[in-house]
This record gives C-alpha cells, structure tokens and sequence, in this order.
C-alpha cells in the first residue's frame, strides 16, 4: 500500500491520488491531510506515532514550507518501508521508530532528481507522487525494500540529510520542565513529559495548579482540569470533555514545569 500524509486540506490530496493510479493498482491510505499547516514538528510527532502501525508500505508525506527553494526531496528505507517526501527532517523521527528492531536498524537516505518537475510549487503531486509510484511498482514480494528504492532510477544515497529529534524534557528529582508538542483535535495539549513520571501519583502541580493525575478522563467530573498519560506514552494536559489547551492556556512550542 501507499499511505499519504499532508497539510493540504482539500482538494490538493486528490491530484497526487490521480498521479498514483495513473501508474499503479496500489492501495492508497490516507492518514491525515490536516496536519498543522507548515508545521514540520506537529507532523514528524504524529507520523512516528502512526506509521509504526502499518505494515510494509510507501508512506508519502507532504509538509514542506520550503517548496521551490534548493531543499533536496529524498526517500528513506527504514525496516521494510520507504518513506518519501521533502528534506526537512519531517521523515526521520518515523523513519527511525519503523526501523527500530529490524533486521538491519539503520536508515538510509536517497536523494531523488527532480530538475523536470511541471511545478516549483506542487512537489507534492509532481515529485513525490511520481517517486511513491515508482518505488510501489519496483516492490513485490520477490524484492527487498533496497530494490525497490532503485525502482525510483533517478536516486543517489547520501550521507548528507536535515536530521531531527523532537525536543526532550529536562527531568528533575522533584519536578520535569518539558513544552507542549502537539494539541489535537479534542484540545488535548500533548507534552515531551514522559508518562513514567506520574507512576503513583494522585496529583501533580502544572504551572503552579495542583491537578488531578488520573488514568482515564471519566475519574473526574466534567469540566475538570487533569493531567494523564495518553496512548503515545507522554503526558497530556487535559479538561474532561473540555479543551486542555484553553484550560491550561498553552500552545505547541510553550514550555510547561510539573511538579511531582
């Protein structure tokens, strides 16, 4: 399968869906194409929480502020998948979870060509479109995940890449001073604070606000601010059936202290 990832918004996904079919019968999955307009970090974040569920895949992603300037466009192996988008680091922090534990846990990163593409503005539909197909229709189950990256023809590896690592709290014996990543869709305000640190805890002072530290949302009454750990493993500031980030008055990139 081909997944695709953008901040498009509607209707750009659709022409790089045309672009795929036009060259091959893959299955293609969206994952989102609302991710945080331009926001590089937000996507990286939500890419390598997601992806690690698929199995062997293309994954194309588009969050590329930097469309039309000298940035290389690359595909990376990573386990048995190839991810394909711009070099800006968007891809690395899932390249490198989907290859954890691997036969050969090492990334390795292609540039693709692309002097002939229609638009300087649309790479997404005239580069990595083209490069997702291409690497689809050279995967079959005879061939490994490097065969099918020479399938692109025009690619050259390189050691040369925007590596990224999402930013790590600083942990403290009575307290962790981290930031919020990410806010979802529900206002849950998403930090770097590992879920470890709330272990045995019934509370935690947020910012200087003692809140409830509980497992689930349903422990406290509606409206109730609180702090849990969500599915990706890290804390989250939160409100039951309200909006945490409004609550808590944070953004993605605010720093946040708790202490325990």
């Amino acid at each position: 399968m081909i997944t695709l990832s953008s901040d498009f918004g509607s209707p750009y996904p659709a022409a790089m869906k045309g672009v795929v079919l036009q060259r091959t019968d893959a299955r293609l999955v969206d994952v989102s194409h609302a991710f945080p307009r331009q926001d590089v970090r937000a996507a990286a974040f939500w890419l390598r929480e997601i992806l690690p569920y698929f199995p062997p895949a293309a994954h194309l992603v588009v969050v590329d502020p930097g469309v039309g300037t000298d940035r290389a466009a690359i595909a990376v192996e990573a386990g048995e998948h190839v991810l394909v988008g711009p070099d800006n680091g968007v891809l690395l922090p899932a390249a490198k979870e989907l290859a954890t534990g691997a036969t050969n846990d090492a990334i390795r990163v292609h540039e693709i060509g692309y002097e002939n593409a229609e638009s300087s503005t649309f790479h997404g539909r005239d580069v990595f479109a083209p490069a997702a197909a291409a690497v689809h229709e050279s995967w079959d189950a005879d061939r490994t995940v490097p065969e099918a990256v020479d399938g692109l023809g025009d690619v050259t590896p390189t050691g040369e890449f925007v590596d990224f690592e999402l930013p790590e709290p600083t942990i403290e014996d009575d307290a962790v001073r981290g930031e919020v990543l990410v806010v979802d869709d529900f206002g849950n305000a998403i930090t770097n604070v590992p879920g470890y640190v709330l272990e045995g805890l019934d509370e935690v002072r947020v910012d200087g606000r003692t809140v409830p530290a509980v497992e689930t949302f349903a422990e406290v009454p509606e409206g109730q601010w609180l702090a849990t750990v969500g599915s990706h493993g890290n804390v989250e500031l939160d409100v039951n059936r309200g909006r945490g980030d409004e609550a808590f008055g944070v953004e993605p990139g605010d720093s946040v202290r708790l202490e325990l």
